[in-house]
């Protein structure tokens, strides 16, 4: 049995055992009549997936609006991407981007590539701990094959030459049928089979992904089964938090009016799921995202070409599933019929703590991007930037993304190539203070961990922690008083307090924690039972020093 789903299990247990099953409403239910209990306190609805129709409405998700009595976090960072963990808060919440690297593209077309291309579509970046690699499968050119390349630094790739490979003396090592569209990479740590540890799904042109199973990435044998889909740019991801894989499926629907963007046919993407990818039995496919009123149409103004969702990659990171949204911006450049728009691919990001429902704090737009497109003509990553299979890497106190660029406008496309961005570890959103004390109490949580660490940057000020019982009451020792005054720039800081060695003796029980920060940015908080503040929270595409599909290793990453 995988460990993943044990760790479910588990989860289901302490829940059902420490507070009964909290339904949607915020009731509780006895366990024989309770829905999917995942590993934070969540209750799914007993129809999953939901059943919904296109809408432009943007709905807070239910997690939020009513949140589990008490929220477990035993597994992984707890990032503040959202309220979920929020009861209370004086600080404010700020995006940040990821920082494009000096040299990019980091990989660019050449040797047995064509068609001057040499990008993730998604295909996969992952470190590989077996062999200490960084390794790329990769869009080579307008064939039927997946290219490969590999790095020791993550910077400088290289594209061997493999006899034995689908063509031989090349790096093409899998021809696919049908014509080269999206494919999905993703190595797979946890099978108990290890010529299974990766799997690639491969589009076959408007019916259905190929898979594939490899125990190097390199050999690959192809599977008697297929998994359907609706379109082209359809991806695959693994949820360990649920056991299950999902196949985000590209579609086209019709999406109601809102505000200055007339009723219109859209590219949003279907949601489906199974637990067993060797006995594929998915559920039925259901609308799941797609633009809504958040989303602004071009410039705002009248008929005005909408936001359309082209990809969505996800990938488990710490305690939540991280998102990379591909969203387009046609226009009549791209479609004589679209209203006035920039013809531009960009990449957002989101977060889902379900695994369905996605908040995306920061919206699209140049300003907005996470990883923008340059709509300089003839720039390396002009007009196109999409994610990789894996979504990013953990490269100690950084993420490392590596995202697609093209240096011309869709269809056309030109050059394309491989750059790669950086971002501060669990660094989406801070909660920030200025020079007056910021407060922020988390709602109840519950932890089987001794140790509290925090992601903080505050070296000109200050961040202190106290604990509360159920009644609010603080929680002696673990006073403000007695908190040893932390001044760091730190992605793994421990907290303390005098007269209290750690907080084992709070083990399983229901408290909050409360923040006082000045002069500094909060990115998140978690307790473990490890010195060195492993998180045990998923860490996406792997990286260097990390040996499982978890974080076991906390400050001990070389």
């Amino acid at each position: 049995m995988r460990v993943y789903f044990r760790h479910y299990l588990i989860a289901v247990v302490l829940v059902g055992l420490a507070v009964g099953l909290a339904l949607p409403d915020g009731t509780l239910a006895a366990a024989e009549d309770a829905s999917e209990v995942l590993y934070n306190g969540i209750v799914l609805p007993a129809q999953w997936p939901p059943q919904r129709n296109p809408s432009q409405i943007y709905q807070i998700p239910s997690y939020i609006q009513k949140p589990p009595p008490v929220i477990l976090i035993d597994t992984g960072r707890q990032l503040f991407v959202d309220d979920f963990l929020i009861e209370s808060t004086t600080l404010s919440r700020k995006p940040h981007r990821p920082v494009m690297y000096p040299g990019n593209p980091v990989l660019s077309p050449g040797g047995a590539d064509n068609h001057n291309a040499a990008m993730p579509y998604s295909d996969g970046v992952w470190y590989d701990p077996a062999d200490h690699l960084f390794k790329i499968w990769y869009y080579g050119g307008y064939t039927n094959v997946i290219s490969y390349a590999y790095s020791t630094d993550g910077v400088t790739w290289i594209k061997p030459s493999i006899r034995d490979a689908a063509v031989p003396n090349t790096n093409m090592l899998l021809v696919i049928g049908g014509a080269r569209d999206s494919t999905t990479v993703w190595m797979d740590l946890a099978d108990p089979d290890p010529s299974r540890k990766f799997k690639a799904f491969a589009y076959y042109p408007w019916t259905h992904l190929d898979v594939y199973f490899s125990p190097d990435g390199i050999h690959w044998t192809k599977q008697p089964y297929t998994i359907p889909t609706l379109s082209d740019r359809t991806t695959v991801f693994y949820n360990p938090f649920r056991s299950v894989w999902v196949n985000s499926l590209r579609a086209v629907d019709s999406i109601p009016a809102v505000g200055a963007a007339k009723a219109r046919r859209s590219r949003v993407r279907y949601y489906q799921e199974s637990r067993d990818l060797l006995n594929w039995t998915p559920s039925n496919a259901s609308f799941w995202v797609g633009p809504d009123e958040r989303d602004p149409p071009y410039q705002n103004v009248p008929d005005a070409a909408l936001p359309e969702l082209y990809n969505l990659d996800a990938t488990p990171y710490e305690s939540l599933l991280v998102g990379l949204f591909s969203w387009f911006e046609p226009g009549p450049q791209f479609n004589p019929s679209s209203g006035p728009g920039r013809n531009i691919v960009e990449l957002g990001v989101g977060f889902s703590r379900d695994g369905y429902q996605w908040v995306r704090p920061t919206r699209g737009s140049a300003a907005n991007a996470f990883i923008p497109a340059s709509d300089v003509d003839s720039t390396w990553n002009a007009y196109n930037t999409q994610s990789a299979g894996g979504g990013f890497l953990v490269v100690g106190d950084e993420l490392w993304f590596y995202f697609s660029g093209r240096t011309m406008k869709k269809p056309n496309n030109g050059v394309m190539s491989t750059g790669l961005a950086k971002l501060r570890r669990d660094g989406f959103y801070s909660m920030d203070a200025g020079s007056v004390d910021g407060v922020l109490t988390t709602r109840p949580v519950k932890f089987s961990g001794n140790y509290l660490f925090v992601n903080v940057n505050d070296p000109r000020g200050q961040l202190t922690v106290e604990v509360l019982d159920q009644n609010g009451n603080v929680v002696a020792p673990f006073s403000r008083g007695n908190a040893v005054p932390i001044a760091v720039n730190n992605t793994i800081q421990k907290v303390a307090w005098t007269g209290a060695a750690d907080l084992s003796s709070l083990a399983g029980k229901h408290v909050r924690f409360r923040f006082y920060l000045q002069n500094g940015e909060l990115y998140s908080f978690w307790v473990t039972r490890s010195i060195a503040g492993a998180s045990h929270g998923y860490v996406a595409a792997g990286g260097p020093g990390l040996t499982a599909p978890t974080d076991t290793e906390g400050s001990r990453i070389d």
